[in-house]
């Protein structure tokens, strides 16, 4: 039984992400603030919810040495945690920039590298972030600067982490999703075709794929979930 840990479990995608890897039989460590959507794994013996500050660093490394401690060997991580911020250039100040760094880079690479260390002492281990449109398309990111600078740092650790790891059985992927059809973005959003947006259960899909076996081949994986949007 292959061990997982999802950050942002909590989430809309962290949920899916949750339910699609119980029921693929792993074992899944969630981490977030809550759990109030997470009723549904209370009860099974393969389930763990943990409260981690994923931002300070010491306290994510306590964390993970406890994990590893406690059952030996990590598989594979799905980094989620994430916020959105709008402005351009103009509109965004170096504070607003470094709220989206330590949102969606520092608490990706807090847990990204102490599992990272412990993969390579096993020579095997999935590491996953979640990227997006903007940080890969100037006219998007260009009105989005603070979070698209943040998400492209995602891509760039990916990259650094496939080149260390060149030859070893470890991997970093990045899926990026276009808009992921949530009760929030219809709100947000109510001219546009959810149909055409991404279903969380689609994106969970995607990521079991890359930790089962059937994704052993996958390297440098960039992974654009568009549908039509």
């Amino acid at each position: 039984m292959k061990t997982v840990i999802i950050t942002g479990a909590n989430g809309n995608l962290g949920t899916a992400c949750v339910k699609k890897f119980l029921q693929e039989g792993y074992k899944v460590i969630a981490i977030d603030g809550s759990n109030n959507h997470l009723d549904f794994a209370a009860g099974n013996a393969h389930y763990e919810f943990a409260t981690v500050n994923l931002s300070n660093e010491e306290e994510t490394n306590i964390f993970i040495t406890g994990i590893i401690a406690k059952y030996g060997k990590v598989d594979g991580a799905l980094m989620l945690v994430g916020g959105f911020a709008a402005g351009n250039i103009a509109a965004t100040t170096g504070a607003d920039v470094y709220k989206m760094f330590s949102l969606n880079f520092e608490t990706a690479y807090f847990m990204a590298r102490p599992l990272l260390q412990h993969m390579q002492q096993n020579n095997y281990g999935r590491l996953i972030f979640i990227g997006a449109r903007p940080a890969l398309q100037a006219a998007q990111g260009k009105d989005l600067l603070a979070y698209a600078l943040s998400k492209s740092l995602l891509f760039k650790l990916a990259d650094f982490i496939n080149e260390e790891t060149k030859g070893t059985n470890i991997t970093a992927s990045v899926i990026v999703p276009s808009t992921i059809d949530t009760a929030l973005n219809r709100k947000s959003m109510p001219d546009a075709n959810p149909a055409d947006w991404v279903e969380p259960e689609a994106l969970a899909g995607t990521m079991e794929f890359i930790i089962s076996d059937k994704g052993n081949a996958l390297r440098e994986t960039v992974l654009k979930v568009y549908n039509n949007a």
